[in-house]
Order: structure tokens, then C-alpha cells, then sequence
């Protein structure tokens, strides 16, 4: 594992069929806030912030967003859009064989970006 700043960069592995993507609810402006539904190993994960609140995700949210907003010094908002990230120290140990390839389907199902409310 390398870590770059807060990021985490995690190596590939063969799992990749034992993650498939279900579904993803987050929407603009909160596109970063959803509940992700995952199969893995067959059965169905869910992660988002709501298993804090014990309603309905089995795991915490593992995926943070690569862009961002901020406003220059002439206060023009500006949106920079790269693929999500996680941070593998995030998930369940059970889970952490599989990081790669989770991050993965969840770049290849759910559109680059941040949350971009605020703007």
C-alpha cells in the first residue's frame, strides 16, 4: 500500500468477480451521499452513512470523492472531477481483500465527481 497524502492507493488483485455492483443512489447535489448496494462473495452489502444511524446499510461509506470545489480569489467557483478514492484502513477487515476491485466497479458505475452542493 502507498499512501499519498490522504489518499491511499491499494493494489490490484483477482477478485474482481467476487464484487458486482448493484446499485448507487447518490444524485447531484449529493452525489457523494448515497447508498451503495454491492454483491460480494454472493452476498448482498450495503454501505453508506446511514449505518451510523443503525437504518439500513450494513457497512459505514468507504468511498470519498477525487474532485473537489473551491472558489478563487475573484470568487468563480471551480469543479474539478477525478475518479473516487478510498481509504483501505476504512473497511472491515473482511472486506479489505477486496478493496481494489470495489473502488473499481464503484468508478466504473457511478459518475466522477464530488458533491458539489455548495455550488
Amino acid at each position: 500500500m502507498i499512501v499519498l497524502g490522504h489518499k491511499v492507493m491499494i493494489t490490484m488483485s483477482n477478485n474482481k468477480q467476487h464484487v458486482k455492483f448493484i446499485s448507487y443512489t447518490g444524485a447531484y447535489p449529493n452525489l457523494c451521499s448515497g447508498i451503495l448496494t454491492l454483491e460480494i462473495d454472493g452476498k448482498e452489502c450495503t454501505f453508506g452513512n446511514e449505518y451510523w444511524t443503525k437504518k439500513s446499510c450494513t457497512y459505514p461509506q468507504f468511498w470519498h470523492p477525487g474532485g473537489c470545489v473551491y472558489f478563487d480569489n475573484d470568487y468563480c467557483e471551480h469543479v474539478e472531477i477525478e475518479p473516487w478514492y478510498i481509504v483501505e484502513d476504512e473497511l472491515p477487515d473482511e472486506l479489505k481483500k477486496y478493496a481494489y476491485d470495489m473502488i473499481e466497479v464503484f468508478n466504473d458505475n457511478v459518475p466522477y465527481g464530488c458533491c458539489g452542493g455548495c455550488v
